[in-house]
């Protein structure tokens, strides 16, 4: 089990590639904070290192995640940066840290706040979904009680508005010390940030500034808000803020089915942050809620992921599903519905990615303002992959809707035309190249895995077609799914029967793994059983899977990446499949064992120090984490029962991941 096994793991200290310790914090030092339209991240330090506001691709306000000095927010013990502990509250989206200091111990809680539906004397002018019991109340609220002893006490908060492009210029707007509010020194559109308070403020400069000696007993509280709606003007009130925000999510993650097992906690948290890369207003879902966080330390390998892809949100979902949470996918079929509908109702076709508004053009610029983290540049914003052709879009997402409807035993009138429309993309483009699941680039290719996703297309268009009552359409569409496998098997498998990351090469690509995980050919085929162990044994490195080899793939870009964590879980899945149970346990609890101290996971782990690398924390990791425990859970149960039952069988209503 991982808590064993972590134990007997060598304790890694990540050194920067700068060469100095401690510039910046370890990318997996940090936590994540959401009420499902704001998120932030906060350092083990006490610092509130990114967030973005009033939406979670917003210029950023906190920064100091990108460069030091572009904004941060701290609450802690004067002279002491390294807490005692740190923890999630069990069952939701609250961070208590707990301090030592030579004279006493004190407990800080983080939240973004959750509340009743606040919008009931005028419609939300963003909220586009059905409302729902609860929203977010715009408010980051930090509360402080000392438990032992007296501990000093400091807060600071200090802003740098558009990406550390724009100062703070901060004004008293309480009756004494207790309310400040910070505004954009040169732009009056950036918007404001009020500190509310029961400590006293100083305002010096671009800082807000606080100090008190707290002894045995004493709270305080310090509410950060940015929009009309109030802030709490007492620690009681503040208290009680908390303890809703608590019971909010507390509900939702009870409607989840979770095993009784040592790892139920890796499944939990893996939900609700899940639940967290969610836009409630639209039902979108982000990829990670970071950009430029690098892939390669010092290297151009730097994105931003704040956007919703249609193939990480398919996934989320048959991650969802895997948990009995399907309520998610309601308002993100009905994202995609908007986004595929033009303004005068005609069909707009489905794009690899959107805003998480719906915009469909995501211009890519860079900010040279910001040293980026650990110096690693360029720092991006944007992301020019909107338009590129990527052909497994197709299939990821109806595989999503079919695992949806299979359940309601039906396809909704209004959202038969975007599935059509969808099934036909994949028909007329299937033949041609294009640049793969993992965004090449470099020239479009006849990948192996976008053709697999393809003849998912057009298996679950048929299956859906059924449903729906369509049986001419499904008649057709079965038959050109047997056509884009026959090609496949023709074109994608080498002498040795094992599936190449391109028609008629020689490289492998952790994507294949994805023949057996969407049942494309069953498990006790051959030519999936040589896929999955060559991968096993030649696409890793100290057992963790990378995506590619970059020597022999042009990706258009210099530089090595680490092993990237989804496709060593989708090799657990897989071994599972194959019948390998004890390899695939063991690599599941080696994987468990490399999460960051809170259970999240980055895109990527250098497998030589266990350093996490890339945007985090990522929805594309964690869905491939439940998929995987899951199958390996299953798979030990049923060893007693006498047969496996996949994560994704149709019997559970599960999805293939």
């Amino acid at each position: 089990m991982p808590s064993s096994h972590e134990d007997s793991l060598p304790i890694l200290t990540p050194v920067l590639s700068s060469g100095r310790r401690g510039a910046f914090p370890p990318i997996d030092d940090y936590a994540f904070l959401s009420d499902c339209e704001t998120n932030c991240l906060i350092a083990s330090s006490g610092s509130v290192e990114w967030m973005c506001v009033p939406r979670p691709d917003s210029p950023s306000v906190f920064g100091a995640v990108l460069d030091r000095a572009a904004g941060h927010f701290r609450i802690g013990p004067y002279g002491v940066h390294v807490p005692a502990a740190r923890r999630y509250l069990p069952g939701g989206m609250i961070l208590e840290t707990t301090w030592q200091t030579e004279t006493g111990w004190m407990i800080v809680r983080d939240a973004l706040v959750l509340g009743p539906w606040h919008n009931t004397t005028s419609r939300s002018r963003s909220f586009r979904r059905t409302p729902m019991d609860w929203d977010a109340e715009h408010i980051l609220l930090r509360t402080v009680k000392c438990v032992s002893g007296t501990v000093e006490l400091e807060m600071s908060c200090e802003p740098s508005f558009d990406y550390h492009r724009d100062g703070a210029r901060w004004e008293y707007t309480g009756k004494v010390y207790e309310q400040a509010t910070a505004s954009c020194a040169a732009d009056d559109t950036c918007p404001s940030l009020t500190l509310t308070t029961d400590l006293r403020l100083g305002l010096e400069g671009r800082e807000a500034r606080a100090r008190t000696r707290l002894s045995e007993g004493d709270n305080r509280f310090v509410a950060l808000t940015w929009s009309e709606l109030p802030a709490p003007a007492t620690f009681d009130e503040a208290a009680d803020k908390m303890w809703t925000t608590a019971e909010c999510w507390r509900r939702w993650i009870t409607l989840g089915d979770f095993p009784d097992h040592p790892w139920r906690n890796y499944l939990q948290r893996s939900a609700l942050t899940l639940k967290g890369l969610t836009y409630a207003p639209t039902g979108a879902l982000l990829a990670a809620p970071t950009t430029s966080l690098p892939e390669t330390p010092g290297g151009e390998r730097n994105w931003d992921y704040r956007y919703t892809w249609v193939r990480d949100s398919s996934f989320a979902l048959w991650g969802l599903y895997t948990l009995g949470l399907d309520h998610e996918a309601d308002d993100f079929f009905n994202f995609l519905n908007d986004v595929t509908t033009g303004d005068n109702g005609d069909a707009v076709p489905l794009q690899v990615l959107y805003g998480i508004g719906g915009e469909r053009h995501l211009t890519e610029e860079t900010l040279p303002e910001l040293s980026g983290y650990d110096y690693s540049q360029p720092v991006r914003i944007g992301n020019a992959a909107y338009d590129q052709d990527q052909h497994d879009i197709w299939g990821t997402m109806l595989d999503a809707v079919y695992l949806h409807m299979k359940s309601r035993q039906q396809v909704p009138d209004s959202l038969w035309p975007m599935l059509e429309r969808t099934v036909n993309a994949a028909i007329n483009h299937w033949r041609e190249p294009d640049r793969g699941i993992w965004e090449v680039r470099g020239e479009p290719q006849h990948f192996t895995a976008s053709k697999v996703m393809c003849w998912v297309a057009l298996d679950r268009g048929a299956r859906l077609a059924q449903l729906h009552g369509k049986h001419t359409h499904a008649t057709r569409w079965f038959e050109i799914a047997e056509e884009i496998r026959e090609d496949v098997l023709a074109n994608g498998v080498d002498a040795d029967g094992v599936f190449t990351q391109t028609y008629g090469g020689t490289t492998l690509d952790a994507s294949l793994l994805l023949i057996v995980l969407t049942r494309f050919l069953p498990a006790d085929d051959p030519r999936v059983r040589a896929t999955v162990l060559a991968i096993a044994d030649r696409l890793t490195v100290s057992g963790l899977v990378l995506r590619y080899d970059t020597d022999t793939t042009d990706d258009g870009l210099s530089g090595e990446e680490g092993t990237f964590t989804i496709c060593s879980f989708w090799l657990v899945s897989a071994l599972v499949e194959i019948g390998e149970l004890e390899r695939a346990t063991h690599l599941c609890e080696r994987l468990l064992g490399l999460a960051s101290p809170l259970r999240l996971y980055a895109e990527e782990i250098d497998p030589r120090t266990g350093r996490h690398l890339g945007n985090y924390p990522q929805a594309f990791t964690h869905l491939a984490l439940i998929n995987a425990v899951t199958h390996v859970i299953r798979a030990e149960d049923s060893r007693q029962a006498g047969q496996f039952q996949p994560a994704h069988s149709p019997a559970h209503h599960q999805a293939s991941q």
